[in-house]
């Protein structure tokens, strides 16, 4: 059972190309400690949640995650 949880609310214009970007990555267990569910919620929140073990596992979920919506949401100003 899950003892650490982190919620996050992003909310931009481009929230569904976002959530697309990330769906490779939620599709694998990168690590049994830790569990990513990411969805969109009307047309412009993106919402990432994650569950892990301890401490150590969210913290390298989060560092991946946020690191990838950041990168996928740069890449929205270039198209």
């Amino acid at each position: 059972m899950p003892q650490h949880e982190a919620l996050f609310r992003f909310t931009t214009d481009h929230a569904d190309q976002i959530y697309r970007s990330l769906l490779p990555e939620l599709q694998e267990d990168v690590n049994p400690r830790s569990a990513t569910q990411a969805w969109v919620e009307g047309t412009d929140t993106l919402v990432l949640h994650v569950e892990a073990q301890d401490l150590a596992a969210l913290r390298a979920a989060l560092n991946m995650f946020l690191r990838l919506v950041s990168v996928a949401d740069e890449m929205q100003q270039f198209s």
